[in-house]
C-alpha cells in the first residue's frame, strides 16, 4: 500500500513540475524596433489591422472582444511622464479622454494607479473598471511611459466575466511592456 501512495505522490509531483511553466509558455513576444517598444501577449491571440487607430492591436481568436493595443502620441511640449502628472492624474486623464470620452456612453473608474521604474524609464500602471452603454462590464489594464518625445500606452481590455480566469496572463502582458 505504501508503494502505491509513494508512486501516486511521485506522479503528482512530476506532473506539477512538468506544468509549472504554463504561464511562461502561454505568451509570445511582439517587438517593434521602428517605434522602440515590446511586450508579450497571450498565445492564441492574433494581430489585427485597425485603420487610423492604435499602432498595433492583438485579440483572442476565440473571444475577440479581449484585446491588447498600443497607442503612440506626441508628448505635449516635450514633458516627462512625471511632468504630465502623478499616476492618478494621468490615469484619470486617460480614462476621461481615451477609455470613456464624453458622449461615448462609457464610464471608466480608476481602480488602481501605481508607478514603477525599469531601466531608467518611469511607467505608470493603471487599472480600470469600465461600464459600457449596454450594461456590460469590462476590466482594463494599462501601462504608460514616455520615451523620445512620445507617450506610449499599452491597454488590455477584457470582459469582466472572463477577468478572473485570465487576470494573471493579462497582468504579465501589460507588465512586460517596455520602451527603449
Amino acid at each position: 500500500m505504501w508503494k502505491k501512495i509513494i508512486l501516486i505522490l511521485l506522479l503528482v509531483f512530476a506532473f506539477s513540475l512538468s506544468h509549472s511553466n504554463v504561464a511562461v509558455a502561454a505568451e509570445r513576444n511582439y517587438v517593434d524596433t521602428t517605434d522602440g517598444y515590446e511586450f508579450s501577449y497571450p498565445n492564441g491571440w492574433v494581430q489585427v489591422k485597425v485603420a487610423n487607430g492604435p499602432d498595433v492591436v492583438f485579440h483572442d481568436i476565440i473571444e475577440i472582444s479581449e484585446n491588447i493595443s498600443v497607442v503612440i502620441s506626441p508628448v505635449p511640449e516635450g514633458k516627462t511622464l512625471k511632468e504630465l502628472g502623478t499616476p492618478t492624474e494621468v490615469g484619470y486623464k486617460l480614462g476621461k479622454n481615451a477609455l470613456a470620452p464624453e458622449g461615448s456612453g462609457r464610464k471608466a473608474e480608476l481602480v488602481d494607479a501605481e508607478e514603477r521604474e525599469s531601466n531608467g524609464i518611469t511607467y505608470y500602471l493603471l487599472e480600470y473598471a469600465i461600464a459600457l452603454p449596454n450594461n456590460q462590464q469590462r476590466h482594463n489594464l494599462a501601462s504608460v511611459a514616455v520615451s523620445r518625445g512620445k507617450v506610449f500606452t499599452i491597454n488590455a481590455s477584457i470582459p469582466e466575466r472572463r477577468w478572473g480566469r485570465i487576470k494573471k496572463l493579462i497582468e504579465e502582458s501589460v507588465n512586460s511592456f517596455s520602451v527603449y
